[in-house]
């Protein structure tokens, strides 16, 4: 059967950058079973064919003329389309100084010439592998990132509401003692504390008056419905989302829903997005409302301490107000 191309150029490419023909042979020997090869013998023809057909990992040797394997590292690091691709160098230098110099520019390896083949593929391999996983990382976030958007599409709500409360529970994460790790989970979960009102009708999620005691009864459905969504994955991120949908609207008093939790019971996670969110709903635009000034929602936000809120992060949030009302002003609908 005739292959076609996309199935041709499915090998991960690596870039081999040598000014000794000899080297590039070796290299190709080594390699060239596994991945898709290309081959440059200058720094200047590597530049310009990391523009023309980038490649996932570069093998880079240090002593060129003209352009030396360290100055095409920093020009391709300082370059925010070029700078992701993981560099290996390849070189007959074996001071540590010289080692060190290159891991600073940003390598993330080196290999000593002569070269030895099993390095080589190892090497190689065990950074390709991290290329992938961040891939895998960055598309999963993607897909969550997305997903949370598709909520908006049954609310009154805009793109930029997600935006800032994502960034206000970030700030209160942090604050509260939060890892910056940790803190950026949170930032890509909150997204999707909404996501359940993809499965609210339409004639209650965009009904511009008041809700019936009935269709408030559907609404508050949401949580349950977005951890539904969610299920059950192997994904920290998925799984913190999934805690978040099911516990914003919970309250510290234990009247929220969709579980009356009280209190600390309150995933923290949940608490902190509870706020963010309140927050940027009352102080925006709706159909149905005009946005409350600042001053009358931090009375109303402090009149719920202890009731909606968790006393201790609402402290938190009035400390990091003047950090929240900058990304308000930067996010604006």
């Amino acid at each position: 059967m005739k292959r076609n191309n996309t199935m041709l150029n499915t090998k991960q490419s690596v870039l081999i950058v040598d000014d000794e023909p000899t080297n590039l042979r070796v290299l190709n020997q080594v390699l060239n079973q596994t991945y898709r090869l290309i081959f440059a013998k200058s720094g200047q023809e590597a530049l310009r064919l990391v523009e023309k057909d980038r490649p996932d990992l570069i093998l880079l040797d240090v002593m060129m003329p003209e352009m030396s394997g360290h100055q095409v590292c920093e020009t391709l690091k300082s370059s925010s389309l070029y700078k992701a691709i993981p560099i290996i160098f390849v070189t007959a230098l074996n001071d540590t100084e010289d080692e060190a110099k290159g891991l600073n520019l940003g390598a993330v390896d080196y290999i000593s010439k002569p070269i030895s083949p099993a390095v080589v593929k190892a090497r190689v391999k065990t950074h390709l592998s991290l290329v992938d996983a961040e891939e895998l990382r960055r598309t999963r976030l993607q897909v969550i990132q997305r997903l949370g958007r598709a909520s908006e599409y049954k609310d009154n709500e805009t793109g930029m509401h997600v935006m800032r409360m994502s960034h206000y529970s970030r700030v209160i994460a942090v604050a509260h003692g939060f890892s910056d790790a940790e803190a950026e989970n949170l930032f890509n979960a909150a997204p999707m504390h909404d996501i359940g009102k993809i499965g609210i009708p339409d004639s209650i999620m965009l009904k511009p008056g008041k809700l019936t005691d009935d269709e408030f009864a559907q609404m508050k459905k949401h949580p349950e419905i977005g951890a539904e969504i969610l299920g059950e994955a192997d994904s920290d991120l998925i799984a913190l989302a999934k805690v978040v949908s099911m516990t914003h609207h919970e309250k510290w008093d234990g009247t929220g829903y969709p579980k009356q939790l009280k209190g600390e019971d309150i995933p923290i996670e949940g608490r902190i997005v509870a706020i963010a969110d309140v927050f940027d709903a009352l102080t925006s635009v709706r159909p149905y409302k005009d946005a409350w000034s600042i001053e009358k929602t931090m009375d109303f936000m402090h009149s719920q301490k202890g009731q909606h809120f968790d006393p201790v992060l609402i402290d938190l949030f009035t400390q990091e107000l003047d950090q929240i009302l900058q990304i308000k002003d930067r996010w604006k609908d």
